[in-house]
Protein backbone atom coordinates (compact mmCIF):
# COMPACT_ATOMS: atom_id res chain seq x y z
CA UNK A 1 0.00 0.00 0.00
CA UNK A 2 1.43 3.71 -1.04
CA UNK A 3 0.64 6.11 1.75
CA UNK A 4 1.83 9.60 2.83
CA UNK A 5 4.85 9.68 5.37
CA UNK A 6 4.38 10.00 8.82
CA UNK A 7 7.29 10.72 11.36
CA UNK A 8 7.41 7.52 12.86
CA UNK A 9 8.09 6.35 9.76
CA UNK A 10 12.02 7.83 9.95
CA UNK A 11 13.58 4.60 10.86
CA UNK A 12 12.65 2.74 8.06
CA UNK A 13 13.22 5.04 6.07
CA UNK A 14 17.07 6.07 7.47
CA UNK A 15 17.51 1.69 7.49
CA UNK A 16 16.98 1.99 3.88
CA UNK A 17 18.71 5.24 2.68
CA UNK A 18 21.87 4.26 4.83
CA UNK A 19 22.56 1.05 3.23
CA UNK A 20 22.37 2.91 -0.01
CA UNK A 21 24.61 5.04 1.77
CA UNK A 22 27.75 2.69 2.65
CA UNK A 23 26.98 0.17 -0.14
CA UNK A 24 26.21 1.92 -3.21
CA UNK A 25 26.81 5.13 -5.63
CA UNK A 26 23.13 5.96 -6.17
CA UNK A 27 23.66 8.71 -3.88
CA UNK A 28 26.59 10.78 -3.14
CA UNK A 29 26.65 11.05 0.45
CA UNK A 30 29.07 9.18 2.46
CA UNK A 31 28.21 9.35 6.31
CA UNK A 32 24.90 7.33 7.38
CA UNK A 33 22.40 9.42 8.94
CA UNK A 34 20.58 8.89 12.08
CA UNK A 35 16.97 9.00 12.38
CA UNK A 36 16.72 12.13 14.56
CA UNK A 37 18.11 13.48 10.58
CA UNK A 38 15.75 11.75 8.84
CA UNK A 39 13.16 12.58 10.95
CA UNK A 40 13.88 16.43 10.38
CA UNK A 41 14.45 16.24 6.39
CA UNK A 42 10.94 14.54 6.31
CA UNK A 43 9.55 17.65 8.42
CA UNK A 44 11.03 19.50 6.31
CA UNK A 45 9.88 18.24 2.41
CA UNK A 46 6.69 16.60 3.49
CA UNK A 47 4.79 20.06 4.23
CA UNK A 48 5.34 21.27 1.01
CA UNK A 49 6.24 18.68 -1.59
CA UNK A 50 4.56 14.95 -1.86
CA UNK A 51 6.79 12.33 0.35
CA UNK A 52 5.16 8.96 -0.10
CA UNK A 53 6.10 5.44 1.52
CA UNK A 54 5.41 1.95 0.26
CA UNK A 55 4.10 -0.36 3.28
CA UNK A 56 4.02 -4.37 2.69
CA UNK A 57 0.55 -6.09 3.90
CA UNK A 58 3.24 -6.58 7.62
CA UNK A 59 3.66 -2.84 7.76
CA UNK A 60 7.10 -3.29 6.60
CA UNK A 61 8.26 0.11 4.65
CA UNK A 62 9.67 -1.29 1.38
CA UNK A 63 10.48 1.45 -0.20
CA UNK A 64 10.11 5.56 -0.03
CA UNK A 65 9.83 8.29 -2.81
CA UNK A 66 9.10 12.11 -2.44
CA UNK A 67 9.60 15.28 -4.35
CA UNK A 68 11.74 18.29 -3.37
CA UNK A 69 13.14 21.47 -4.58
CA UNK A 70 15.80 21.07 -7.97
CA UNK A 71 16.85 24.43 -7.43
CA UNK A 72 16.52 27.62 -5.05
CA UNK A 73 15.69 30.35 -7.16
CA UNK A 74 12.17 31.61 -7.96
CA UNK A 75 11.67 30.57 -11.30
CA UNK A 76 12.46 26.83 -10.66
CA UNK A 77 9.54 26.89 -8.29
CA UNK A 78 7.08 24.61 -10.80
CA UNK A 79 10.08 22.04 -11.14
CA UNK A 80 11.13 19.39 -8.56
CA UNK A 81 13.45 16.76 -8.23
CA UNK A 82 12.32 12.91 -7.36
CA UNK A 83 13.67 10.81 -5.16
CA UNK A 84 13.24 6.77 -5.11
CA UNK A 85 14.58 4.26 -2.75
CA UNK A 86 13.28 1.05 -2.22
CA UNK A 87 14.60 -1.54 0.07
CA UNK A 88 17.49 -3.86 -0.92
CA UNK A 89 15.41 -7.29 -0.15
CA UNK A 90 11.86 -5.72 -1.50
CA UNK A 91 13.89 -4.59 -5.05
CA UNK A 92 12.92 -5.95 -8.79
CA UNK A 93 9.21 -6.37 -7.33
CA UNK A 94 7.76 -3.53 -8.77
CA UNK A 95 7.63 -0.98 -5.78
CA UNK A 96 9.65 1.51 -7.29
CA UNK A 97 7.57 1.64 -10.33
CA UNK A 98 4.42 2.20 -8.25
CA UNK A 99 6.06 4.65 -6.00
CA UNK A 100 7.12 6.57 -9.37
CA UNK A 101 4.03 6.49 -11.00
CA UNK A 102 1.73 7.95 -7.56
CA UNK A 103 4.79 10.64 -6.80
CA UNK A 104 4.73 11.62 -10.39
CA UNK A 105 0.27 11.70 -10.44
CA UNK A 106 0.79 13.87 -7.20
CA UNK A 107 3.29 16.20 -8.51
CA UNK A 108 0.60 16.73 -11.74
CA UNK A 109 -2.16 16.92 -8.58
CA UNK A 110 0.14 19.44 -7.24
CA UNK A 111 0.54 21.81 -10.02
CA UNK A 112 4.12 20.99 -11.17
CA UNK A 113 5.22 21.61 -13.87
CA UNK A 114 8.29 18.99 -14.66
CA UNK A 115 9.91 16.85 -12.96
CA UNK A 116 13.99 16.14 -12.58
CA UNK A 117 15.79 12.98 -11.29
CA UNK A 118 19.24 13.03 -11.08
CA UNK A 119 21.03 9.32 -11.76
CA UNK A 120 24.45 8.48 -11.32
CA UNK A 121 25.83 7.23 -14.49
CA UNK A 122 25.74 3.32 -14.64
CA UNK A 123 22.59 2.93 -12.37
CA UNK A 124 20.62 1.15 -14.88
CA UNK A 125 18.38 -0.05 -12.27
CA UNK A 126 17.06 3.85 -11.91
CA UNK A 127 18.04 4.48 -15.79
CA UNK A 128 15.26 1.77 -16.58
CA UNK A 129 12.57 2.85 -14.27
CA UNK A 130 12.58 6.38 -14.51
CA UNK A 131 12.58 5.63 -18.61
CA UNK A 132 9.35 3.69 -17.97
CA UNK A 133 7.78 6.49 -16.47
CA UNK A 134 8.46 8.17 -19.20
CA UNK A 135 11.44 10.51 -18.14
CA UNK A 136 13.68 11.56 -20.85
CA UNK A 137 18.09 11.50 -20.00
CA UNK A 138 18.62 15.33 -21.19
CA UNK A 139 22.52 15.80 -19.65
CA UNK A 140 25.46 13.60 -18.73
CA UNK A 141 28.28 15.22 -16.62
CA UNK A 142 31.28 13.40 -16.55
CA UNK A 143 32.84 12.65 -13.14
CA UNK A 144 31.51 14.87 -11.10
CA UNK A 145 31.21 13.00 -7.81
CA UNK A 146 33.75 10.61 -6.02
CA UNK A 147 32.80 7.61 -3.73
CA UNK A 148 34.07 4.64 -2.96
CA UNK A 149 37.43 6.35 -4.82
CA UNK A 150 35.25 6.28 -7.96
CA UNK A 151 34.84 9.40 -9.95
CA UNK A 152 31.37 9.02 -10.95
CA UNK A 153 28.82 10.32 -13.94
CA UNK A 154 25.61 11.96 -13.17
CA UNK A 155 22.71 11.86 -15.98
CA UNK A 156 19.54 14.68 -15.55
CA UNK A 157 16.37 13.16 -16.40
CA UNK A 158 13.35 15.32 -16.82
CA UNK A 159 9.67 14.68 -17.03
CA UNK A 160 7.21 17.42 -18.50
CA UNK A 161 4.56 17.12 -16.75
CA UNK A 162 2.80 20.43 -18.02
CA UNK A 163 3.38 21.20 -22.01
Amino acid sequence: MIRNVIPGDASSIARIYNEYVLHSVATFETEEITVSQMRDRIAQISPRYPYLVYETDDRKIAGYAYAHTWRERAAYRYTWETTVYVAPQFTRQGIGTQLLAALVEECRRRKCYALVACITGGNTASCDLHRKAGFRQVSQFEKVGVKFSLRLDVTDWELVLRP
